[in-house]
């Protein structure tokens, strides 16, 4: 099962992320390695299109879904983890490519670091993202509703027969805790997509509690006291979200917490 998630302590990295850390390390080593051949530092240069990228893919998607926001303040949150790929990698290119024509010196070395950082990342995510979405099917596990009765994904699949989004959380993780609202909101809203919550490892008594000390209402609470889901999933750090379409499959996973527009981008996917 490939791994979406890595937990570090208290600390979680998704799969995604952990590519992107890869690849532009071996950027800043063939940038390190070519620069010393050719007598000049890339480093710095690789640092700013990297920073370029990131602000840009973070101020596309902002752009896109900007209704979806409260305030200025929700929108230069990046915990919701929203970015546009396509726009970020287009401006980081863009300025890229001013940097070779303004330093003539870094265009060797800058670009064979640009040119490994994005095989690798091309590659190691492309393959991740083939392997992730092949008829990957509802995982099979028994879990329990509130009122300790067996179910199974695949069962409330066949009954309602629509898309699911199902969200692993805990109560004692905050960034599941601030999701909450945007998935009863989302709940009660979106009608045609049914959404799950399968607690991790928590018992019935402490979820009840939780759930009346925050005030929430949730339909498809469920328990999953072995952390069995996470371990079939390969999602080993919290929150995540699973997106499956109505013939059960595998359509998109995101960690971490979501926003009211990460969730939108999220079901328009799955729609």
């Amino acid at each position: 099962m490939l791994q979406q998630s890595i937990a570090l302590g208290p600390m979680g990295f998704s799969l995604h992320q952990l590519v992107i850390g890869l690849a532009f390390l071996l950027a800043l080593l063939t940038g390190a390695l070519l620069g010393r051949r050719h007598h000049v530092a890339v480093s710095d240069t690789l640092f700013t299109v990297l920073f370029v990228a990131f602000i840009a893919a973070r101020a596309v998607f902002v752009v896109r879904y900007w209704g979806a926001y409260d305030g200025i303040v929700d929108r230069l949150d990046i915990r919701d983890g929203g970015f546009d790929i396509v726009g970020g990698i287009t401006v980081g290119l863009g300025y890229a490519i001013w940097a070779l024509w303004r330093a003539p010196r870094q265009r060797i070395p800058l670009s064979g670091a640009l040119l490994v950082g994005g095989l690798t990342w091309g590659l190691v995510a492309g393959s991740a993202a083939f392997i992730e979405q092949q008829a990957r099917p509802l995982p099979d596990i028994t879990l329990a509703d509130r009122s300790g009765n067996p179910i199974s994904l695949p069962q409330l699949s066949k009954q309602q027969q629509q898309p699911m989004v199902v969200n692993l959380w805990a109560s004692w993780c905050p960034p599941c805790i601030r999701e909450m609202p945007v998935f009863e909101d989302a709940q009660q809203a979106e009608k045609d997509i049914t959404f799950v919550f399968v607690n991790q490892g928590e018992s019935a008594q402490h979820i009840e509690t939780f759930m009346d000390q925050q005030a929430l209402s949730l339909e498809n609470v469920w328990l999953d006291p072995r952390n069995a889901l996470g371990q079939a999933t390969g999602a080993h750090a919290m929150p995540t979200t699973l997106y499956y379409n109505a013939e059960g499959k595998l359509v998109s996973t995101h960690f971490g917490e979501l926003s009211r527009a990460t969730l939108q981008q999220g079901l328009e996917r799955l729609r």
